[in-house]
């Protein structure tokens, strides 16, 4: 069963920049749809970024696009996201999912394995 690790989360203050990383070990990534979604408290889990295994197409959430920055390393099997110009209103807790085949929508139905996601908290 394909198990994604996230790592990279933390307080971080407003205007700041915080890099996420995804890994797996076992599983090959690059043939992964992945996506990076968040739930804030009280809040419903929101796609923030997605990208196909081809890496052709990326979708990012529009509060985020311009700021946020998903990427693969295929050497070293692991996705990022790089997330500058942070804002109080991105705090929450940021998971990883992988699928076969995503679709094109970034929606978290569509993904079928999840990390255990790690907490990002923007506050001055």
């Amino acid at each position: 069963q394909l198990q994604l690790v996230e790592s990279g989360g933390g307080l971080v203050q407003p205007g700041g920049s915080l890099r996420l990383s995804c890994a797996s070990s076992g599983f090959t990534l690059d043939r992964y749809d992945i996506g990076w979604f968040r739930q804030a408290p009280g809040k419903e889990r929101e796609g923030v970024a997605c990208t196909r295994n081809s890496g052709a197409l990326t979708r990012y959430a529009a509060s985020v696009k311009g700021r946020f920055t998903i990427s693969r390393d295929n050497a070293k099997n692991t996705v990022y996201l790089q997330m500058n110009s942070l804002k109080p209103e991105d705090t929450g807790i940021y998971y990883c999912a992988a699928d076969l085949d995503s679709g094109y929508v970034c929606a978290a139905a569509d993904f079928g394995s999840w990390g255990q996601g790690t907490q990002v908290t923007v506050s001055s």
